[in-house]
């Protein structure tokens, strides 16, 4: 049974690598509709809300696939999984890939709205090697290095 973790900057192709898993019956779960509140402008989902949201995916789901930038998250799913993908390719590549997806629905309500966020994200991307967060490579190395199962670290676009 697969129960992997996904992680890595935005843009380092976590939901589509994922979306490919799914393809084989796993479960799939995104944590960024989890992570937000609908506001403006977002605010970060209180943990133990989401931490209930997570624990009933895991629980309805017998194999699955949890993916996110968010290691304070990966970490409350991390003793349930059996494999984690670093998704650690170099900033530049993630950004190429930020301009170049396609419109995500579930995000942005519309791909107009998405295109306007695109200077942000390009920003934020940029910033991975330098936050001292959760959503930072740091906390991605850790969390990497922390996990006691299957590893994968993918450094390219494949």
């Amino acid at each position: 049974m697969r129960k992997i973790i996904i992680f890595g900057n935005s843009g380092s192709g976590k939901s589509t690598l994922a979306k490919k898993l799914t393809e084989g019956g796993l479960a799939h779960l995104d944590l960024d509709p989890l992570a937000w509140l609908p506001t403006i402008p977002p605010e970060r989902r209180a943990i133990a809300q989401v931490h209930e949201q997570i624990r009933a995916f895991i629980s309805e789901n017998g194999e699955w696939v949890v993916e996110g930038c968010y290691a304070d998250l990966l970490e409350l799913v991390k003793p349930f999984a059996n494999e984690a993908i670093f998704m650690n390719l170099p900033t530049w590549l993630c950004q190429e890939n930020a301009k170049n997806r396609p419109w995500e629905p579930h995000k942005y309500q519309s791909k107009e709205a998405q295109d306007d966020n695109l200077p942000m994200l390009l920003d934020w991307i940029a910033g991975y090697m330098d936050r001292d967060d959760s959503l930072s490579y740091t906390a991605h190395r850790d969390l990497f290095q922390g996990f006691q199962g299957k590893k994968t670290e993918i450094t390219s676009n494949e």
